[in-house]
């Protein structure tokens, strides 16, 4: 749970609890339990939304790993072999190659 998400969720469960106390003291100025209600339905919807986004982090933090060690492996041969045909044909031939360096 991203902490931005997760001190909202708290500071807004504390409101409720607090407004709902006051509410029934006869005190809701201005709020009412259908408000309230409301608030509460949605704070639910964002702690559902949280775990689901959570949940996915999880799922993905392995797949971009994988994604990164193969990107390394794909420009590390991708050097060697741009390195290679530099060394072994003249600039002008470099483009035919899909190189498009130049010295």
């Amino acid at each position: 749970m991203s902490k931005t998400v997760e001190l909202q969720i708290e500071k807004s469960r504390g409101l409720v609890v607090g407004l709902r106390k006051h509410l029934s003291e006869g005190e809701g100025r201005g709020v009412t339990a259908q408000e309230i209600d409301q608030m509460e339905q949605t704070l639910s919807e964002l702690e559902a939304a949280n775990r689901e986004v959570d949940r996915l982090r999880e799922e993905l933090a392995p797949k971009v790993k994988h994604l990164n060690e193969v990107l390394t492996q794909v420009k590390v041969a991708y050097a060697d072999k741009k390195k290679t045909l530099k060394g072994f044909y003249p600039q002008e031939q470099w483009a035919a190659y899909g190189v498009p360096d130049k010295r």
